[in-house]
């Protein structure tokens, strides 16, 4: 690797690709909304500095602790959770965390090597990557600041954790994209995922049966379990610290080199992968070629969804076919079902933590249809981005454009209810039915909610396109600029639905949120009834702009 870098055509090719990504920056600046896509960048990249260095500094600090009580080892306890984070939540977040993908470095004539080493560079680059390296950073200064002679090899064997995790997280969303994107390896992958979901179940009884055992019987489990995760890489990098810590240099190495052994095997299967890329590979579900019989084929009838007209009808099919058919856009749906699955054993058992807590399982429906509302910004705050250059067909059709969005807006309400009534069944199944004050309060909430957000989506829809590829893991995020919009949009929404579900709560009369909420319904619906009346008269001035930034290759 050294001589790759050292080698003059790296350094080029390496320096032609970083003028090319300055340069187009540079251009984007000259337009309006490349001005705000920088400045959204910006404001998110704030969020993420302050949520970064609030935690280094928090974990500088327990780190600090563990090594001055001479319990280096417990370090563990905060490199799980920072492994954890960087592998889990790039998967399960929403619009906020956009993902870098390195495809486009094909078209460029690039030697594998080459192409290997950008594309984990670009990982480098990733938002999730660099909060979870200035955590790793404050455990070494907080290591370093009570045991300075442990300071050097401390910040040498955390380098070597964050190669790993920066080779795990690239390595995770190629293979994943690899397999979502066939249907076989994608039911596959639900399976496992399901059965997953139910051996979660055990946790809780597992735990309420070991917070009834005494402290001795508790150490034994936990001294069954330290070798386990000793052998895995956030157990082997506390172990090699506490090693050098204890002077015993043999079993630091050993542990050093079972890391390393880590960081060899994921960058094995990363290459594996990307050398398939690098090949030509194109995933797909695109039917095999099949001999064309003559004579006359009886065309397939498009969806009769609910006497709908006819144009109507066949942008909904479209829609939920293009979602149907996207694995990344499927595994992502499942998240509120793993959200309410953590909320279920994070209490414990009902009732069993005080009267705080008496009415947790209250809360789950509400948090659960919250959710869901989050999510459906991957697809409706970029409505026309799976369309790309497909969408000048849209222009060419002799249906109204307001139609096309009222099209998509409704398969995107009929996933959000079909969501619900899942998360309502969960609910169901992990507590019970939710009272009717909370059922029909979150149902007026979300009528309340549905035109707010839906207006909004619209108008980003045209005025902040970004083309998508619903088939690839981690490449449906809005562009910024819609990012930062909904903070605020959803920031306010969910603001006045917390406002008057508290000042209902105030005056003991729960069942006056539910009016209010559906009051706000009818003053919003108008608004969004106004804004997609001006569909077509937005769509007719921007036509050029969105068929050449849909059209467009990003590089």
């Amino acid at each position: 690797m050294a001589e790759l870098i050292a080698s003059p055509e790296f350094r080029g090719q390496f320096m032609a690709l970083s003028r090319l990504r300055w340069q187009t920056l540079f251009n984007s600046l000259r337009s309006t909304r490349g001005s705000l896509e920088l400045f959204s960048r910006v404001f998110i990249g704030l969020l993420y500095a302050v949520f970064g260095v609030g935690g280094a500094f928090g974990l500088g600090a327990a780190a600090a602790y563990f090594a001055s009580q001479g319990k280096v080892e417990f370090l563990a306890f905060l490199f799980w959770p920072v492994f954890l984070f960087w592998q889990l939540f790039p998967v399960m977040a929403t619009a906020f965390a956009e993902g870098i993908t390195s495809s486009h470095l094909l078209r460029f004539p690039l030697t594998f090597p080459s192409f290997f080493f950008i594309s984990v560079t670009y990982g480098l680059l990733d938002p999730i990557t660099l909060v979870s390296e200035l955590w790793l950073a404050g455990i070494a200064i907080g290591v370093g600041v009570v045991r300075p002679s442990l300071f050097a090899a401390t910040a040498l064997i955390l380098f070597l954790f964050a190669i790993f995790n920066i080779l795990l997280s690239r390595m995770l969303f190629a293979w994943i994209e690899r397999w979502l994107a066939q249907r076989r390896t994608r039911e596959i992958m639900g399976v496992i995922f399901f059965l997953l979901l139910l051996s979660a179940q055990f946790i809780g009884p597992l735990i309420a049966h070991y917070n009834e055992r005494s402290s001795r019987q508790i150490g034994l489990v936990v001294s069954q379990i330290s070798p386990v995760q000793r052998v895995l890489p956030p157990g082997a990098t506390a172990a090699a610290i506490a090693q050098i810590s204890s002077g015993q240099w043999l079993a630091a190495l050993a542990y050093t080199a079972g890391l390393c052994g880590y960081v060899l095997a994921t960058g094995w299967l990363l290459a594996i992968r990307l050398r398939a890329e690098y090949g030509g590979e194109k995933l797909s579900e695109s039917a095999p070629r099949v001999k064309i019989h003559t004579g006359v084929r009886k065309l397939q009838k498009g969806w009769d969804v609910f006497g709908l007209p006819a144009p109507l009808a066949a942008i909904f099919e479209k829609e939920i076919r293009y979602i149907a058919r996207s694995g990344p856009l499927l595994f992502t749906m499942i998240v509120p079902l793993v959200m309410l699955l953590l909320f279920r054993l994070g209490p414990g058992k009902l009732g069993s933590l005080g009267p705080h807590m008496a009415h947790t399982a209250d809360l789950a429906f509400p948090i659960g249809a919250g959710y869901v509302l989050l999510l459906l910004t991957n697809i409706s705050y970029n409505a026309l981005g799976g369309d790309g250059s497909g969408v000048q067909f849209f222009f060419a059709a002799p249906v109204e454009f307001r139609t096309v969005i009222f099209g998509k807006n409704l398969a995107y309400t009929a996933i959000t209810l079909l969501q619900i009534f899942v998360i309502w069944l969960a609910v169901c199944f992990l507590y019970y039915p939710p009272s009717l004050s909370i059922l029909f309060t979150t149902i007026a909430a979300l009528l309340f909610a549905w035109p707010i957000e839906f207006s909004a989506a619209n108008l980003l829809s045209l005025y902040s396109p970004k083309r998508v590829e619903y088939g690839a893991f981690g490449r449906q995020r809005p562009p910024q600029t819609t990012a930062l919009a909904s903070i605020v949009i959803h920031a306010v929404i969910f603001g006045v639905i917390a406002l008057v579900v508290f000042a209902t709560r105030m005056v003991g009369k729960f069942w006056i949120a539910a009016l209010v909420f559906l009051l706000l319904a009818a003053l919003a619906l108008p608004l969004y009834l106004f804004i997609l009346k001006r569909m077509d008269g937005i769509s007719s001035d921007r036509r050029e702009d969105l068929i050449s930034e849909l059209s467009r290759v990003r590089v």
